[in-house]
């Protein structure tokens, strides 16, 4: 397994629809962190591009981007773009 940092953009134009589904999304990824496969995540500190990181484990990019098909943000057309990229942590507590 590898680690994926997978970044989220959000609509700005529908804040209202992403603070509705916030307790569903955050109950989507704390479902995935107690089965291990989320490591951590959370939403940009600045307002500058409204989304969030998240890091994952999963075997590859195809895998970790079908694993979050099923987040309610990205189901209901929230996250208008995400990328997922393989990750080596070398230094740290996730080396």
């Amino acid at each position: 397994m590898s680690i994926f940092a997978v970044e989220y953009v959000y609509d700005t134009a529908r804040t209202a629809d992403i603070d509705q589904l916030r307790p569903e999304h955050r109950e989507f990824l704390s479902g995935l962190h107690e089965a291990g496969t989320l490591i951590v995540s959370g939403p940009w500190a600045d307002a500058a591009t409204p989304g969030a990181l998240l890091l994952l484990h999963a075997a590859d990019q195809d895998e970790v981007l079908s694993i979050l098909d099923d987040d309610p943000f990205h189901r209901a057309h929230l996250v208008t773009h995400r990328t997922a990229r393989a990750w080596n942590p070398v230094i740290g507590d996730l080396s």
